[in-house]
Formats: structure tokens, sequence, C-alpha cells
């Protein structure tokens, strides 16, 4: 499309707009209004073997153990148990113990749990510690209860009501854990962390916008913006849900929040300034409105549309948890984007200068001012900015490759609940492993297996690395498959059990199984060990065919073959920069082993994808600087000084909604917080307002190689002839 074409087409929606203002407004309105009432609920899942396709191991055991074994044996929830006092539980106790559960037993939930409560082992003692200070019993899951659904958390809530009633004066203390208490938990918690959330994300922006702006009504623009694309965004993104089968895990809605508040903060900046430049000039608020979306509006939307396109390339992940959630956040920038041309606009429109009230600052531009100073910085030493900056970036860079990924779910579960703090006095006492018996499949279908076989295979299961017990076997009752129970020596949760599981357990599984049958090594560590695979095998997919479609959107905007590979460049540099930060924060200076292992997927997401928006930015400023008849130097200078007060206002406010996910209070949610804000900063302060801006000067005209996108009015006429 030719660049006149696209000024005409943004043109004539920016007169539209300002015509139309009271129907435009009024449609998202009477849209909002319409999705509320009728879109279902946005909801999640915490159940990871949801996120794995069928061919995966842990799932083909998952499913063999639902046909085989349908009264399977899976703890739903574990009652630890102590005397108040801190004694040792004595005879009367244990007797209390089992009086409680027998009682207990026909109150559970059936959706949820079996009515049944094991306080013994096989041989009916007391599940005891080594010390006898802690008791511990079991409550399996029903049949075909999954224990992630909103069910299960109410039967979760009633179970810990009676045990409270149950326990009252006993001298008693029994604590709820295991999978359903800690899927409520995480699920209280993340409700609390979503307020949190947004609370801070609306504070922090109203107050950075009063700094900037110094007015109320700017201060709210974004509040009331948002709060109506929200609405019709999540119902949207609820439907495609329900109508595509997606999986969300329980942290799109924290995501979703802070994108909403993000993206379209930085849309309305992205507008707002150049409204405000126009004005400046002496324009007319109609003319600015329809000038600021005539020359902001092919960058808003170009920017709008590499990101949708670095979201949507999710849906070629294996995990449906970046299946679901890639389309999620896609749904909701196009939503926003929609309203940043047109809602937004109308808005400002309506208001007219009354926009800016209080503030009169606004209509003298500063003479003086530091992004001036920055502007001749580069202007002046294009290729020393360029190797400063780049070499910055570049050192921080080294620090990615010491990444660790971490499968520790334990540390994402918020701290002082009481099934967080249940697991740690389990674990204290018990086997780490006790709390979630690994499952092993042996699917004999067809197969004559001897005693002595599944002798044999127990033995060499109980001799690989990282178990401590092995159960079994337990036949199908149609026969044909065969069910062992691993009891690890670590946390079925933590990274030292993954590894042995896809390591060193499978290894002996799979060379012990008797000829004829197959094994199948499943549970949490399973999934994690597969999850694992699925990751690796995703960067290898996901990140190129991301990073080519936003280089075709590039061409297609710059009209240049060359500025989109250096474009590129400097993002992949901004994105290992961000990673080798967070590295040295986290496994350098805080001591963690590991960072949560998808973190790269949201530096992706965020820092990649949004990094983005502010090269489109200012890659098109210094095109129309260039097209105004300026040298390159000079246009990389202006470009800074007049594009770049708009990057470092959206940087800031975009990495603050991203640090207020730090307030969630857990290592999961403080060290994507942590990495996204970090990450904004570099992409915004580094790599836009100096690499892109001093490598483009250096380059020239050869920039925009083959096209002539940085030619003036009258060098465009002369080449074509006219």
């Amino acid at each position: 499309m030719a660049p006149t074409s696209v000024l005409i087409m943004f043109g004539a929606l920016g007169r539209f707009v300002t015509r139309f203002r009271w129907y435009v407004i009024a449609a998202w309105v009477l849209i909002a209004v319409i999705v509320s009432a009728t879109a279902p609920a946005l909801e999640s899942t915490q159940d990871n073997s949801e996120f794995l396709p069928d061919h995966y191991e842990s799932i083909q055991a998952l499913q063999l153990q639902e046909e085989k074994f349908s009264d399977a044996f899976t703890p739903g929830a574990i009652l630890v148990i102590e005397r108040e006092d801190g004694d040792a539980p004595t005879a009367d106790d244990q007797a209390q113990v089992a009086t409680i559960g027998e009682e207990l037993a026909p109150k559970l939930g059936k959706k949820t749990f079996q009515q049944q409560v094991y306080a013994v082992d096989e041989a009916g003692e007391p599940n005891l510690s080594e010390d006898e200070t802690v008791m511990f019993a079991v409550i399996p899951l029903a049949d075909g209860a999954s224990g992630f659904d909103p069910q299960a958390f109410d039967d979760a809530e009633d179970l810990r009501d009676e045990l409270e009633k149950l326990t009252e004066d006993t001298g008693l203390e029994i604590r709820a854990t295991g999978s359903v208490p800690q899927g409520l938990d995480s699920q209280d918690s993340s409700e609390k962390t979503l307020q949190i959330v947004g609370i801070a994300t609306v504070v922090l922006i109203v107050g950075l916008l009063a700094l900037i702006f110094r007015s109320v009504l700017i201060c709210l623009l974004p509040v009331v913006v948002v709060g109506v694309v929200s609405v019709i965004a999540t119902g949207a993104i609820a439907w495609a849900n329900d109508i595509f089968d997606l999986k969300a895990d329980a942290s799109v809605q924290q995501i979703l929040i802070v994108v909403l508040y993000g993206v379209g903060t930085d849309y309305i900046l992205f507008f707002l300034f150049r409204h405000r430049e126009r004005l400046r000039e002496g324009a007319e608020v109609k003319a600015a409105v329809e000038h600021s979306i005539d020359r902001a509006g092919e960058a808003i939307a170009s920017a709008g549309g590499a990101v949708i396109v670095a979201f949507m390339a999710l849906i070629l992940s294996s995990l449906s948890i970046f299946r679901a959630i890639g389309p999620a956040l896609a749904i909701a920038v196009f939503i926003t984007l929609i309203a940043a041309l047109t809602l937004v606009p109308a808005i400002v429109s309506l208001l007219g200068k009354k926009l800016f009230w209080p503030s009169k600052s606004w209509q003298t531009e500063p003479e003086h001012g530091t992004f001036n100073k920055l502007g001749n910085l580069v202007g002046r030493r294009p290729g020393a900015t360029a190797l400063a900056s780049g070499g910055a970036m570049a050192v921080l860079a080294i620090f990615a490759l010491g990444f660790n990924p971490s499968f520790d779910f334990n540390s994402s579960l918020p701290d002082g609940v009481e099934s967080t703090e249940a697991l740690e006095t389990f674990q204290e006492h018990f086997s780490a492993g006790a709390a979630e018996p690994v499952p092993v499949l042996l699917d004999a279908e067809g197969a004559d297996v001897s005693e002595d076989q599944l002798t044999d295979f127990a033995t060499a299961l109980g001799e690989a690395k990282g178990v401590d017990q092995v159960a079994g076997p337990v036949p199908s009752e149609e026969g044909g498959a065969y069910q062992f129970f691993l009891t690890l020596h670590d946390d079925p949760t933590s990274d030292a059990a993954q590894t042995n599981v896809g390591g060193p357990i499978r290894d002996a599984a799979h060379d012990a199984a008797p000829e004829g049958t197959e094994a199948y090594v499943g549970g949490t560590p399973g999934i994690f060990a597969d999850m694992s695979t699925a990751m690796a095998r995703d960067y290898k997919v996901v990140f190129p065919v991301a990073a080519i479609v936003i280089m075709v959107i590039l061409a297609l905007l710059l009209r240049s073959l060359v500025a989109p590979w250096f474009l590129m460049a400097a993002v992949g540099l901004g994105f290992a920069a961000t990673l080798g930060t967070t590295v040295i924060a986290f496994q350098h200076i805080g001591g963690e082993p590991g960072l949560i292992f998808m973190l790269p997927i949201y530096i992706y997401l965020f820092v990649t994808a949004l990094g983005t928006d502010y090269n489109i930015l200012m890659i098109a400023r210094l095109r129309e600087e260039a097209r105004e008849g300026k040298d390159p130097r000079e246009a990389a200078r202006q470009a800074v000084t007049h594009a770049g007060p708009t990057v470092g206002a959206a940087g800031i406010i975009l990495a603050g909604t991203f640090a207020a996910l730090m307030l969630g209070g857990n290592t999961l949610i403080v060290s994507m917080g942590f990495a996204l804000a970090v990450g904004i900063l570099i992409v915004a302060f580094v790599m836009s307002l100096f690499f892109t801006p001093a490598l483009t000067a250096l380059l020239g005209h050869a920039a925009w190689w083959p096209g002539h996108a940085d030619e003036t009015a009258a060098q465009h006429e002369e080449r074509v002839g006219h």
C-alpha cells in the first residue's frame, strides 16, 4: 500500500470520528452493555494435565488410569494433624482422629471427594511421623473428579468448615493441603492479587499522567476507556475460550488487566502527544484530532498489528496454556487498538481544549528539555550512541545463558495460607513424595505377565534414582493393566522430582517392562517433565515464526527490506538483556536455584511484542522527519526530540503497570513482574531512544532499501517523473 493511500485511509477515519463522535461513543457503551449482559464468565484452570497434548507419556498414563482403574486412588486432600500444645499425639488422640475421619467421611462433597478418610497405613497403623509428633490422613478424589473446577473449591471450603467443627475442644489442629485445598488457596490468592494489581495499576497510571500532563481529565481518560474495553475484551475472550475449548491458567486475568491498562495507556499517549504537538502549532481541536490520527494512526495500527501477530503466534504452541493466552491477549489488544483509533479521538474531540484543564503549560513547547539534549546526543554521535546502548544490552544478554528453568510450582503458592503451612509441616516430618505418590501404569493388554516379572519390574522401579518406596502391583478389574505407586524422595512438584521422573525413573520403567507390555510414568512430575519437553519445542517453533511475521509487517509498514532486520535484531537483544537482568537479580543476587520455566515466553509476549511498538513509533517518526528533507542525523535528532517523550512516558507507565505484579506475593508473580518491568524500561529507554535511531542515522538512506520511504515529496515526484 502506497504511503499516500495509507494517509488518506487514516485521514478519512479521523474525519469520520470527529464528525460522528457522539455516535462513536454511544456505540462503544452499547456494545459494552450487551457483552456484559450476555457473555459467559471468564474461567481458568489449574489442572496442569489440561495443558498438554495426548501424545505425551504423562497424559497417556492418565488416560490408561482412567480407562482401566476407574476407582484409582488419587489424593485430593491431605489432612495434617498435630496437637495444639505441640506434644506427641496420644493413643486417645489417635483414636479421636479415627472418629473424626468416620464423622467427616459422609459429609464430604460427593462430586469432588470420595466419602472416605484414610488415616492408617496398609497394616492398619496410624500414619505417624518418625518423631511421633505429626499424623496425616488422605482423602481421595471421587471418580471422574478433576479437583480443579469451581465445585471442587467449594467442596474444599466445606471440608475446612467441617474440620473446624469436628476438632473443636479436642486439642487437635487439623489443616488441609493437597491438590484441591492448594487450588482453593491459589484461587483466593489470585483474586486478592487481581484486586491489588488492579488498584496499583490505576493509581500508578493516574499519578504518572498527572505528572506528565497536569490534567484531571487526561488522568481519567485511560480509566474510562480501559473500563469499557475490558468489559468487551473479557466477554470476547470468554466466548472464544468456549467456542474453541481453550484452557487458560489462573494468571490470565491478572495479566489481562496489566495488558489492557498498559497497552491502552500506551496507545492513548501515542495519540495525545501528537494531538498536543499539533495544538501547539495553532491548529483547532477538530483539525488537530484529524491530523493526529492521520500521522499517528499508521504507527498505532502497525504497532498493534505486530503485538497481535506476536500473541497469535502462540497458537503454534504445544501447550494449551499458551494457545489460550495468546489469542486472549490478541483479542484484548485488537479491541484496545480499535478503541485507540475511534473511541479516544471521539472523546478528545468532544472535550476540546478542556481536556488539558487545569494545566496551561501544554500550550508551549519546552525549549531545552531533556529529550532535546538526548536528541542532540544521538544526532551528533550516532556511532558512539549505538555502541554504548548496544554494548550495554549485549553485556546483560550474556547472563541469559545462565537461565535455569524451574518447574517448582510450590514457589508460586501463596505464603501464610493453610495449605502452604500444612504442606511445609508435612514435608518436614514425612517423606516429601508421600504427599502425592507417582503412578506407573503397565499396559499388558494381550500379554501374559507372570508374578515374577511384575516383582522384577517393581524391584527395578525401586532401584531408580529418587524412589523411596514402591507399592503395588494393583491389577485392573478387567485385566490387561497393572498400576504401581512410587513414593519419591523429593517433593513431587520439585525440580528434582521432575528431573528424576523424566530421566532415570522413566528409563528404568521402560527398560524393565516385560516383553509385550508398555510402561507409562505419570503424575505431577511426569506432567512437568513433558511440559519441559514441550517448552523446548515451542521455543524452536513459536519464536522464529513470530519474528518472521513481525518482520513482514515492518517491511510493509516501512517499505524496506533492511530496516526490519536491524529492528528485530534490536528487539532480540532487548529480550536477551531482559532475561539476563532477571537472572542476575534472582539467581545470582537473590540466590534462587532457578526461574519459573514460563518466564522466557512471557518476556517474549510483552517485551518483544510491546518493544516492537516503541521501535515502530520511533522509526515512523524518523521516516516522517526524513520526508521533510532532513538528513539522517538531523532526522534522528528530531525523532528523539519529538517521539522521545511519548516513548519515555509510555515506557514508564507500562513498566509501572508490570511492576505492580510484584505485589502478588509469590516468586512466580514477583519474578514475572520484575522481568517485564525491567524489560520495558530497557526496550524503551535503551533500545528505542538510543539504539534504533542511532543505527538508522548511521545507515542513512540504505536503511530504507530498496524503497524510498525516506524521500521528500519533491524527490518522489522527481523519481516517478512528474
